[in-house]
Parts: C-alpha cells; structure tokens; sequence
C-alpha cells in the first residue's frame, strides 16, 4: 500500500466495512495525513489516526474548534455562511457549557432510573415480538426499537411516534445511502434538510404542549425558566434532533454490531453467558470499542502555529479525528483486532475522548446495551447472524443497515 491508496473520504468504501487496512497504514506511516479532496464540497483535510493525537485534540477545544466550522467533514455554510443546523456538538465552551448544564438539569438521577425501570419489560415486549418470527432482521426489530422506545419515553411523546424518529434520523445521518437518500447530492442534501425541519417542527409543538400542560418531565424542566435560564425555542429545536440522532444511530449500531461480533465469536458469548451480570461491564465497552458507531467528528484549527507533533498547521485547517483508529491503536490497546469481552483496560473512544465533548448519553447507551443482551442471552441464547450484514454508505456512522438473524426460542 502507498499513500496515493488511501480514501478515506469514498461513502462506497466505508460499506464495505472500516477500511482498516488504510487506517492502521496511516497509523505507522502518516499519523497526521493530508488527505486530498476527493467528494464535491468536501476539502482537503488532515486524517488523524493515532489515538495519542486523537486525545490531544479532544482535550484542546481552544486550538481545535468544533464550533468554527462544526463537526461533520463535509463543509455546510449556505451563502451567508451560515450553517443551517447547529447543535451542541457544533459548539465550544463557555456556549457549550452552558447547553450541557441545561440538559443536564433534565437528566437528574432520578429521571434516569426511572427510564431505566421499564427498559427490561419494554426489552421483553420488543423480544417477544422479534422471536415469534423466527427468522427477522435483528437491525429494524431488536436493535432499532429500544432506543427508540427510550428516545420516545424521555421526550415523553407516543411510543407510536418513534418510528417517524427512525424514519427523520435516516434521511438526516444516512442520505449518502440509496436506500435512505435518493437523486443526486443536492437532492440528497435538500431531502435530509427537510427531515431535519420535520424534527424542528415536532419539537416545536413538543414544547408548546408542555408548556401549555407542564408535567415532571425532561422537557418541561429544560424550557421552564429556572435562575433566568432554558432551553430557548431553537435550542430545544436542535436538542431534540441531537437526541434523535445521538440516542438512536449509536445506540442502534453498537447493539447490531455487538451481536454480529458474539455470532462470529461464539467463545466470547459463552464467556460471557457464565457471569452475564459481573462481567457486563467490561463486556458493554468492548462492544462499544469494536463497533465504534461514530467513524469520525471534525475540528478545526483557529491559529497559526497550531502543532501535532512534528506537524504544524494553519488557522482554517480541517482536522478529522477517526476513532475507528485511535481503538485498534497497538500502542494503546493489546491484540487491538481481538474481539475481547475481558479486555482491561479498555480507554476506548467509542463515547469520544476527554474534553467537554464526551457523550453525555454514555451512561444511556450503556444501560440499554446491557439490558438488550441480558434479556437476549435469557430468552433466546442461540440468536446469532446467518448472513453478512448489509452496512451504510456512509463515512460518518459506522452503520448496520440490515442483520438477518435466527432464534429457537
């Protein structure tokens, strides 16, 4: 492999699979790459591959900005140069900090339990369902639906409703794809546009209903006034498609490829299977670290002078951190290409790094992770993948589209 091999950027190369070949290529021999363009309106950018760096710049939210130019790789200014969708993620402190302290004020102890206590019988319910077929895509019936029943019960809308949710967040994160994105870029473009605004529109109405009728909720807690502080119109506009997409395209990949992973390991399975509460934790990161449901976020530099080591930048440069990468790094992680539920330690970025980006929904994502394969491993032990997985087109989520599965109940 050469350098001039490498591609990055090619959504039909990420649905093959991660391209690790080129990433741990990188890794050895150009941990700082510049990679060429090679998409419409998608610029040269520096490739950052070794963790070491990857946690560098995700401490250093000064030189490396999220809110300069936001997250996703591709540039998204109209012709004011404004960028139509800003989200929490899209910002740097004090504004990000102030956006988390909000949210979290929704996300107390108690609320978290008590979403945690219907997780098992929802997970029982959406189970039940799936196994009754047999045979059934274990992405759209199992991995898809427990995150969208958790998404729904938090904003506390009909759970009928999370299937526009399904439907908002596919056009939004997967228009590269043809399945969920039809014509040609700008129409693709223009499509996810639209669901991004039937999003605004739902939260919208969300908000007015509580306000209207409060209840002890999290949205009524983040848009009431409390110390001279809420989420304003917009900002709970954007909170609830972060939500939408964050709670749901992860949350849905890290399950799809974790059973993928246990079918293609039948060893790790049974390992787990003989201490499924004691050993879950260590389990769920592994999980987390294989599927790395985000490829990458972006950064970009804001002065001069800016370095990585022996490479220097400049003030606009766009730096793309691939976390794919950073958790198969053989400097950090032993056997990084083993798929193993014991690994410790496990300082995986599948959640992102330290720094004020870290996934707030962490602990989230890990409570229905675990609860989707204790009730899993209690009902159907023998569920496993029968054919290949068919993967998104996409170099943003590392997604699983469709996984046909078998059960004997």
């Amino acid at each position: 492999m050469q350098l001039s091999d490498i591609d990055l950027g090619s959504h039909d190369r990420w649905a093959e699979g991660v391209p690790h070949d080129q990433l741990t290529y990188l890794r050895h021999e150009a941990p700082v790459f510049r990679h060429p363009s090679t998409q419409d309106r998608m610029p040269e950018f520096w490739a950052l591959t070794r963790y070491e760096d990857v946690q560098a710049v995700n401490r250093d939210h000064e030189t490396f900005s999220s809110e300069a130019k936001g997250m996703i790789l591709v540039d998204t200014e109209d012709e004011n140069g404004e960028r139509p969708v800003k989200t929490m993620i899209d910002t740097d402190p004090p504004e990000h900090t102030r956006l988390r302290r909000l949210v979290n004020r929704g996300f107390t102890p108690r609320m978290v339990s008590q979403f945690a206590e219907h997780y098992h019988q929802v997970t029982q319910q959406i189970v039940d369902a799936a196994v009754e077929k047999g045979d059934f895509d274990f992405v759209t019936e199992l991995a898809a639906e427990l995150p969208l029943v958790a998404i729904a019960e938090i904003l506390g809308v009909p759970l009928e409703d999370r299937h526009k949710l399904f439907d908002w967040t596919n056009r939004l994160v997967g228009n590269t794809d043809p399945e969920y994105g039809e014509g040609n870029e700008e129409e693709r473009q223009q499509d996810a546009m639209e669901a991004a605004m039937e999003i605004y529109g739902y939260a919208t109405n969300l908000a007015e209903q509580r306000r209207t009728e409060p209840r002890d909720d999290v949205v009524t807690k983040l848009i009431t006034d409390v110390d001279g502080e809420a989420l304003g119109h917009h900002d709970f506009e954007l909170f609830v498609l972060l939500l939408s997409v964050a709670g749901n395209e992860t949350t849905r990949n890290a399950i799809s490829h974790g059973l993928l992973a246990l079918s293609e390991h039948p060893e790790q399975r049974a390992w787990w299977m003989e201490d499924f509460e004691g050993r879950a934790p260590g389990a769920v990161e592994e999980i987390v670290r294989w599927a790395t449901p985000v490829i990458h976020f972006r950064r970009t530099v804001t002065t001069d002078g800016a370095r990585l080591g022996d490479q220097e930048f400049n003030e606009g440069d766009k730096v793309v951190l691939f976390y794919n990468s950073a958790n198969r790094d053989e400097a950090v992680f032993e056997d990084p290409f083993a798929f193993d539920l014991s690994r410790e330690p496990n300082p995986h970025v599948g959640f992102g790094g330290p720094g004020p980006h870290f996934c707030m929904g962490a602990h989230l994502a890990r409570r229905e992770i675990t609860v989707m394969f204790r009730e899993l491993f209690q009902r159907v032990p023998d569920i496993a993948a029968v054919e290949p997985p068919q993967r998104l087109m996409s170099n943003f989520i590392n997604g699983i589209k469709h996984l046909d599965a078998a059960v004997h109940p």
